[in-house]
C-alpha cells in the first residue's frame, strides 16, 4: 500500500503539472486549485521544494533575475507525475469506498439489520 502524500505536497505537485512556476506562483496556484483550503507559507513551500527536489519529484527548471532579485522556477519531473498519479488513484479509491459505504448506512430512526 502506498504511503499517503501530505496535502501540501499534493497541491505543490498539482500546481506544477501544467507549467514550471516560481515560489509565489506555486503558492497562488495551490491556493486556487484547492479552493483556498491550502495556504502555503514561504518557509513551508521552500522546505517542501528542497525535499521534493532531493526525492526527484520536482527539478529546477531555470533561474532568472526580476527587479534585482533571483527567481527560481520549478517543474514536475516524470517521477513526480507518477507519484501524483498514484496519489490521485489512492484518493479516488478511498472516496469510492467511503461513498459506497455511505449508501449502505441506515437512515436516521431505523435500526441496523
Amino acid at each position: 500500500m502506498a504511503k499517503a502524500m501530505r496535502e501540501p505536497t499534493f497541491w505543490i505537485l498539482t500546481a506544477l503539472t501544467d507549467q514550471p512556476r516560481h515560489g509565489y506562483g506555486i503558492i497562488r496556484e495551490a491556493g486556487t486549485l484547492s479552493n483556498g483550503s491550502v495556504r502555503l507559507q514561504p518557509g513551508t513551500l521552500y522546505a517542501a521544494l528542497d525535499r521534493l527536489t532531493a526525492e526527484g519529484l520536482v527539478a529546477i527548471d531555470r533561474e532568472e533575475t526580476v527587479d534585482g532579485r533571483p527567481r527560481r522556477y520549478y517543474r514536475l519531473t516524470d517521477n513526480g507525475a507518477a507519484a501524483l498519479a498514484a496519489e490521485t488513484t489512492r484518493l479516488a479509491h478511498n472516496a469510492a469506498t467511503a461513498t459506497t459505504r455511505l449508501r449502505t448506512r441506515p437512515t436516521p430512526g431505523t435500526s441496523p439489520a
